[in-house]
C-alpha cells in the first residue's frame, strides 16, 4: 500500500554532516506526520525527530541543536539534516510515516527499511 524509501546514510567522521531523505509513495490520501527513529547495536530503538503535516517539529534532547527535520509535503518526503555528528549517533536510521491510506477509515504507521549512519571518531 505504502512504501518508504530512505537514502543518504553513510560513513562520516565526527564533526561531519549527513542529510537523510525518506520518500513515501503508494496509495496515500494524506500523511499526518513523519519521524525518524534510530537503533544502535545492542540498544533499544529511540525517537530522533518528528514533523507534523503542519510543520511542527520536535527532537530528542540528544540531537537538539545539531539535527534539523524538514519536509516537502508535495513530494511526500521528509529530510533529516545531521550536523556535528558524534560517534554515538552511529545507528540504523528509520523513517516512520503515519498515513491515511486511500479509502481507509483510519491512519496506519509505516516504516522504511532503514539506512546506516556510521560516525567514526
Amino acid at each position: 500500500q505504502v512504501q518508504l524509501v530512505e537514502s543518504g546514510g553513510g560513513l562520516v567522521q565526527a564533526g561531519g554532516s549527513l542529510r537523510l531523505s525518506c520518500r513515501a509513495s503508494g496509495s496515500i490520501f494524506a500523511i499526518n506526520n513523519m519521524d525518524w527513529v534510530r537503533q544502535a547495536p545492542g540498544k533499544e530503538r529511540e525517537f530522533v525527530a518528528g514533523i507534523t503535516s503542519g510543520g511542527s517539529t520536535n527532537y530528542a534532547d540528544s540531537v537538539k541543536g545539531r539535527f534539523t527535520i524538514s519536509s516537502d509535503n508535495a513530494k511526500n518526503t521528509v529530510y533529516l539534516q545531521m550536523n556535528s555528528l558524534k560517534p554515538e549517533d552511529t545507528a540504523v536510521y528509520y523513517c516512520n510515516a503515519e498515513v491515511l491510506v486511500r479509502y481507509a477509515s483510519r491512519s496506519t504507521t509505516f516504516r522504511g527499511q532503514g539506512t546506516q549512519v556510521t560516525v567514526s571518531s
